[in-house]
């Protein structure tokens, strides 16, 4: 059973900081090409950062180019992200995902930025 299990969000004054885990099972983590996402209520869901499956190519959403940075260790089957500089347009609920399967949701990780 493909399990994702998303943690380390919580409520963050703009310019802060959190870093975000992803525990993953139930497939073969090192050959998938992983991805971030993230949804604001009544919001389209929004691809944030994508990452292959060495973890040396990594791509960003411009609106958060230079702020957020993605990383994976396949040894433990973990995928990162690391946000700095947040903003409170960055407040909403992340979800990591595999690339190419994108059927089964896990429960996310809500991030609040506010004052």
């Amino acid at each position: 059973q493909v399990q994702l299990v998303e943690s380390g969000g919580g409520l963050a004054q703009p310019g802060g900081s959190l870093r975000l885990s992803c525990a993953a099972s139930g497939f073969f983590f090192s050959t998938m090409e992983m991805r971030w996402y993230r949804q604001a209520p009544g919001k389209e869901r929004e691809l944030v950062a994508t990452i292959d499956t060495t973890g040396r190519r990594r791509d960003y959403a411009d609106s958060v180019k230079g702020r957020f940075s993605i990383s994976r260790d396949n040894a433990k089957r973990m995928v990162y992200l690391q946000m700095n500089s947040l903003k409170p347009e960055d407040t909403a609920v992340y979800y990591c995902q595999r690339s190419l399967y994108r059927d089964y949701w896990g429960q996310g990780t809500q991030v609040t930025v506010s004052s």
